[in-house]
């Protein structure tokens, strides 16, 4: 019985080396190279968000269908990938490209859950909305506006990079803000003097830390500067992502159920 139980194992040792020897090559997919893809532009993928996980989202609920395994409050999540990371340790990202909107919603429970529209920084409809008694900026038709900082990223990981995005609002544009101006402090010396370096030029690291205020307590960002990007692919591949953002290729899908997360749902 002994030895017909070591036969099979052998054969089973044997099965597998054999599709080890039988798998393909980089070179072949290489060759490969983007085949299949013609057809999908960015309107057919999703980018994903990074969230700060807080003590009320469904990911950290074992009794919830969006439970993920081993999901605690404080910890960074891709609403992608289901990928978790460590809040205390966090994440290297390199920023490639900002922008500030105001995003109008209606309230929970009512619409489609998607924005109703997007306004720039620089529109007057922030005038024309006035704060009610929950601090949200209301406008006369009902919606709101919620003044939002977004971070197109490229996250730094030891088997490469993939391109995600932040947003601040509420309680952590003050992080935003501190942020942009350690971005737009950075001065290196060239050859016509000191100059300021693109926004994708250095690396960041993202941790959470608990937050609280009069009216509760909850996770939020913090960041400090990790170093320089040494790597000159990573630096083109940064670039272009910036470029791609730039030009409207890559988009932001804003969507009401990235809120229930934690971090966007913060105390005013």
């Amino acid at each position: 019985m002994a030895t017909n139980e070591a036969r099979t194992v052998k054969e089973e040792q044997r099965t597998v080396t054999k599709m080890k020897e039988n798998l393909p090559s980089a070179d072949l997919f290489e060759a490969d190279a983007h085949d299949g893809f013609q057809n999908m532009d960015q309107q057919d993928l999703a980018l994903p968000f990074l969230r700060i996980l807080g003590q009320l989202s469904p990911q950290v609920n074992k009794r919830d269908a969006k439970y993920v395994q081993g999901a605690e409050a404080g910890m960074i999540y891709n609403t992608v990938t289901n990928e978790l990371y460590n809040g205390e340790k966090g994440i290297n990202v390199i920023p490639c490209y900002y922008k500030r909107e105001y995003i109008e919603w209606t309230d929970r429970g009512e619409g489609t859950g998607a924005p109703v529209a997007v306004h720039s920084a620089t529109s007057s409809i922030i005038q024309e909305a006035t704060r009610d008694s929950m601090g949200k900026d209301r406008l006369k038709n009902g919606n709101y506006l919620e003044n939002t900082a977004s971070y197109f990223v490229m996250i730094c990981k030891d088997d490469g990079a993939e391109t995600a995005l932040v947003t601040m609002k509420s309680t952590q544009l003050k992080v935003s803000r501190t942020w942009n101006s350690m971005m737009n402090g950075l001065k290196i010396q060239g050859k016509n003097g000191l100059f300021t370096p693109p926004i994708f030029s250095h690396v960041y690291n993202m941790r959470t830390i608990q937050q609280s205020n009069d009216k509760g307590t909850w996770f939020g960002w913090t960041i400090n500067k990790v170093g320089a990007v040494t790597n000159k692919n990573l630096y083109e591949q940064a670039k272009g992502f910036a470029q791609s953002v730039k030009k409207g290729d890559v988009q932001a899908k804003h969507t009401q159920e990235e809120k229930s997360t934690g971090s966007d749902s913060t105390p005013f």
